[in-house]
């Protein structure tokens, strides 16, 4: 018999019962001085497991260039794991969904002109999935309880039920799996309805199930099609995330560990999800749309991934926490340790934000080279993941004022004409200006788009960045500069510091920075009075999108392995105008009103 064995009575583990008390800890939203006490935290909440995605995107930034240091350091993480005694669950499929950036799915399958679908047996998309799995499944391989490891399943989709309905490309990722050396079982996880589970599913592989509450309902579905798959909830959704511009989502602590115990009482495994959240780093939240089935209603998900977990964003543990620990000690084989505390604090204190450099006025520092077309290229052909593109045209004169759309915007866009502001076009929103008029000479026109989050789930996946095509009245607009400017780790070290102080003149986005002094590392969450919208580097790591004026978030975690004693940058790059901009380095999250 195998190490862990998937039988009709349930999970064995060396041959003995066993019940997966698993909870999800994403180890690319936390930085890896970490990790251990985030697993510790699990421990002492009583569960067993700890789950993880596995990002595609994250690991193969460009075809054929990989990553696996720091945050995307999966070997350290499962040793990690091992170090603090828990067993693993990886989900390593291409597609991850988790709130992230494109569902996992590399930006630049967009830009393969040979992909023509995702998540099927395209050939040419599954030519790029294999070669990730050649680099992929050995890193995960080595930590299978088959070979002494810690890893106990791997998951084949993700909720495949939702979305797709080609078997043959669930077979295909299984037999990739199997084929690199992974033998320990195999899962699908899809909602509990008949059409996600029989549509997600294969035989053979233990199917599992998602729900957040009425588990009896959810394990009886599972029976109706699996009647000897022994039951487990793959994502018990303890909480919720927050897109921009809705309300922070919260679950009530015993509401929440009442539903658990519901789950634990029927006989079920179960993965709690989330354990803890973490943080959508860089640019590298997803998005939602209102409705899945049509891409329609985009709603971009906010940099914290806090989700109400038991575990907060810092790492320290909640009302939930003790709710939930409470349930789970009943099945622990002896008594939990306590959680040991997160970091400390940093004291308070304001950062002035200054220096303001015009990012129209270092383009050249920043941007690619410049890109023409008869039409605007999209981010992904110009080779961007994610930050800005500058397009620039000429609108023909003269001519009486005109709307000006743009259709397919994804996802903001700042308009100027003839350098001059001329106001902001929304995705879903407004997308359109009224009455523009054009001299005889003509007028220049510049979109700066910026790009937010991809969709993660639905038929919206493989969203693409940019502008479909522009319009005044009903003309065309051609020739088209594009010029692209890359956000993300680093990008303030690229910029000219000195090359202009804008200030109040500056037009458009400018860039500004202070200096924290700092005794020793600490967490912090920092305020962000007097900017409106966009991104925060602390020493050059990027912490996320900030949008304060839209929220509901309104403070950004600061994790202290970015920091060090003495002095730390702070730079910010503020789309929408600053006014007295500074940073407020405190104690207490602002994750907006439930």
């Amino acid at each position: 018999m195998p190490p862990f064995a998937v039988t009709p009575g349930g999970f064995l583990l060396d041959g003995r019962p066993f019940r997966v008390l698993s909870g999800a800890l994403h180890y690319f939203r936390v930085l890896p001085p970490q990790w251990p006490q985030r697993l510790r935290a699990l421990r002492a909440m009583g569960l067993n497991t700890v789950e993880t995605y596995v990002p595609w995107n994250l690991h193969e930034p460009r075809p054929g260039e990989y990553d696996f240091s720091g945050p995307a350091d999966l070997d350290g993480f499962l040793r990690a794991v091992r170090d603090e005694g828990l067993y693993a669950i990886v989900r390593p499929s291409p597609y991850v969904c988790a709130e992230w950036d494109n569902g996992g799915l590399p930006w630049w399958l967009a830009a393969d002109r040979d992909v023509r679908a995702l998540r099927c047996r395209d050939p040419a998309y599954l030519a790029h999935v294999d070669r990730w799995y050649d680099r992929l499944v050995p890193v995960l391989a080595a930590h299978q309880v088959t070979r002494g490891g810690h890893v106990l399943m791997a998951q084949v989709e993700n909720e495949y039920g939702s979305y797709g309905s080609d078997t043959g490309y669930l077979e295909h990722l299984a037999a990739g799996l199997r084929a690199r050396g992974v033998d320990v079982p195999l899962f699908t996880s899809d909602g509990p309805d008949g059409p996600r589970l029989t549509g997600g599913t294969l035989p053979g592989v233990l199917a599992t199930v998602n729900f957040g509450s009425r588990p009896r309902e959810a394990f009886a579905a599972l029976r109706r099609l699996r009647p000897h798959d022994p039951p487990l909830c793959m994502e018990f959704w303890c909480g919720w995330f927050d897109h921009w511009g809705e309300e922070h989502v919260v679950r009530d602590a015993g509401d929440a560990a009442a539903a658990l115990a519901a789950v634990l009482e029927s006989g079920a495994s179960v993965n709690i999800y989330l354990a803890h959240g973490g943080t959508n780093f860089s640019t590298w939240a997803g998005a939602n749309t209102a409705d899945p089935a049509t891409g329609a209603g985009y709603q971009p998900t906010v940099t914290s991934y806090d989700y109400d977990a038991p575990v907060d964003e810092r790492g320290a543990v909640t009302e939930k926490f003790r709710a939930f620990r409470d349930v789970l000690a009943a099945y622990a084989d002896g008594p939990l340790p306590e959680p040991e505390p997160p970091a400390a604090l940093l004291p308070p204190s304001r950062v002035a934000l200054s220096g303001a450099v015009a990012l129209l006025d270092v383009l050249d520092a920043l941007a690619a080279p410049p890109v023409t077309a008869p039409e605007p290229p999209f981010f992904e052909e110009l080779g961007v993941a994610h930050g800005l593109v500058l397009y620039e045209s000429r609108v023909p004169g003269p001519r009486g004022p005109y709307p000006l759309s743009v259709h397919g915007l994804a996802d903001r866009a700042h308009v100027l004409v003839d350098g001059r502001p001329a106001g902001v076009l929304e995705r879903d929103a407004a997308e359109s200006l009224d009455g523009l008029a054009v001299p005889a000479g003509g007028s220049r026109l510049a979109l700066l788009v910026e790009s937010m989050g991809r969709v993660n789930y639905g038929v919206g996946i493989g969203d693409r960045k940019g502008v479909r095509r522009v319009l005044h009245d009903r003309q065309l607009l051609h020739g088209w500069t594009a010029r692209a400017v890359e956000l993300g780790h680093g990008t303030p070290e690229r910029v000219p510091w000195g090359a202009r102080a804008g200030g109040s003149e500056a037009v458009g986005p400018v860039f500004l920075r202070g200096s924290l002094e700092v005794a020793a590392p600490a967490d912090a969450y920092l305020a962000l009075p007097g900017l409106r919208k966009g991104y925060l580097w602390v020493n050059g790591f990027c912490l996320g999108r900030y949008w304060p004026e839209r929220g509901p978030q309104r403070t950004l975690y600061l994790p202290w392995p970015l920091l060090r004693a003495g002095r730390n940058e702070i730079a910010v790059l503020e789309l929408d105008g600053a006014d007295d901009p500074a940073v407020e380095v405190g104690h207490t999250p602002d994750p907006g009103r439930p």
